[in-house]
């Protein structure tokens, strides 16, 4: 069900960015990588673990770069953080002891993240979003 739940609010977040217009901005999908960066590292403060919390920062710190160089340089770059940051999410339980982090997230995240990444693909691949700068 978590899977499910990721993939349906990826889509409805994606889609009502579209029809708003937030997604013409070239900030909208890296803010959503920045967000997504940032949760394991709350999950580490509400745990209440300090080893945790400094684990997760520093593997946020690696999407929170990719986030900076994909709106500089190239929204590949975002979607690469985001299906990357899938990749994290299976493998976190492996990675770090986060007492904090809910035994369905992972899940959730991974669904979410990869479906984000393919959407914001398919936007640059028919030409809907600009995947360089100034473009």
């Amino acid at each position: 069900m978590p899977c499910i739940i990721g993939i349906v609010l990826a889509l409805a977040v994606a889609l009502f960015a579209r029809v708003v217009g937030f997604d013409r901005d070239r900030a909208f999908y890296p803010t959503v990588l920045v967000v997504i960066a940032v949760l394991y590292g709350l999950f580490g403060v509400m745990g209440g673990s300090t080893p945790a919390l400094l684990a997760e920062c520093g593997f946020g710190a690696v999407f929170l770069v990719l986030a900076v160089l994909g709106f500089k340089y190239s929204g590949w770059l975002i979607v690469a953080g985001l299906a990357g940051h899938g990749v994290f999410d299976f493998f976190h339980p492996h990675l770090v002891t986060d007492p904090g982090v809910p035994l369905w997230w992972p899940q959730f995240c991974l669904s979410y993240d990869v479906t984000a990444a393919v959407f914001l693909a398919w936007l640059f691949l028919t030409k809907r979003g600009a995947p360089v700068r100034g473009a």
